[in-house]
């Protein structure tokens, strides 16, 4: 009876070890767990200084390379760092000075020169300046500049603005809802900049007297308004910036909205390089076009929102232009009584 005590003791005092050592394995693991550096030595013991350096140079095996589909990258990818200081010390913060300073410019010029009012009284007779057509194309066009400019902006600087304002929940909806408008409303706005463009292509072809419109400044300097044919040569200078920096901006875009053509990720760095310079350079300028067209120059909104300018307006601004089209004037009334019975406020088509 005694011997059965004894080996009956021997055998818990067997159990209880075993159980005490599984018990130290797992402490050991979690030990290992909580301490990063232990988890990672004991991961991958090889890993140390000497190997990451090898790493960003490339004079590694296949073990430290990216395993996607036609991929050479490094983990440590030194070009996505480049990309990084390119965006966040210089497109970034000289891309907010120059917006704020278009806008300060503005600011300043109102206040010291104010808006350019008509020199003489208006006519009543009216000339056919923008086709339905040319309208819709404009404020579509504008629309969607509109909202891929503030939508772009948001993405550039919200988190700086409206992160610490509004909390995570507000600014994860508004970077979510900014990169979805950005994303699918950008080709459409690519698709009908293209149509625009070819539709104004021949009055903002560049010609001799553009040349004094810009000696005399558009107007403000000297005595007189120099000559212009259809578009003067201010409004040819923003039409050109579209067609370049604008169409870099898109098709950079499109590089960026569609990453599934084979484009490798250095041509994805450089084409958000150039999306954000040109952008950001097209919002400024876009700001100084979005004024003279409204608030600082008398009787130009008047000509996109309803496709007719006054004949005063047409001398003063566009006159050689007013010289070619000056027979086709209609009353302002007659053009009221055609819209009440047609619906339609341009019954001539384009001018």
């Amino acid at each position: 009876m005694s011997h059965t005590m004894q080996w009956r003791s021997l055998w818990r005092l067997g159990l209880l070890a075993l159980m005490l050592a599984f018990g130290l394995a797992l402490s050991q693991g979690t030990l290992a767990q909580a301490d990063p550096e232990g988890e990672a030595a004991f991961a991958v013991p090889a890993v140390d200084a000497d190997t990451w350096r090898q790493v960003r140079s490339g004079e590694v095996d296949s073990t430290y390379r990216d395993s996607r589909f036609d991929s050479t990258y490094n983990l440590v990818n030194a070009s996505g760092e480049t990309w990084r200081q390119w965006r966040n010390r210089w497109i970034s913060p000289y891309g907010l000075i120059v917006i704020g300073g278009m806008i300060v410019m503005i600011t300043l010029f109102y206040l010291v020169v104010g808006r350019k009012k008509l020199d003489e009284p208006r006519t009543g007779r009216k000339l056919l300046r923008w086709s339905a057509l040319e309208r819709s194309l404009h404020w579509s066009v504008a629309t969607l500049f509109i909202l891929l400019a503030l939508s772009g902006l948001n993405l550039f600087y919200g988190k700086q603005v409206f992160y610490p304002l509004l909390g995570a929940d507000a600014w994860g909806a508004m970077i979510s809802a900014s990169k979805l408008v950005h994303n699918y409303l950008g080709p459409i706005f690519g698709i009908l900049l293209v149509i625009l463009l070819l539709k104004l292509f021949v009055h903002n072809l560049p010609k001799k007297h553009d040349l004094e419109w810009f000696a005399k400044g558009g107007g403000l300097v000297g005595k007189g308004h120099p000559d212009a044919g259809f578009a003067n040569a201010g409004e040819k200078v923003w039409y050109w910036l579209l067609a370049t920096a604008g169409l870099a901006v898109v098709i950079s875009g499109f590089v960026l909205d569609f990453p599934n053509y084979g484009q490798g990720r250095d041509t994805m760095q450089w084409a958000n390089i150039v999306h954000g310079i040109g952008a950001l350079g097209l919002t400024a300028v876009a700001l100084g076009h979005i004024y003279i067209g409204t608030l600082g120059t008398e009787g130009s909104l008047e000509g996109m929102a309803s496709g007719y300018v006054d004949e005063t307006w047409a001398k003063e601004h566009h006159n050689l232009w007013y010289e070619e089209v000056k027979e086709s004037a209609v009353p302002e009334e007659e053009i009221a009584q055609a819209k009440g019975a047609s619906g339609d406020s341009s019954p001539q088509g384009s001018s």
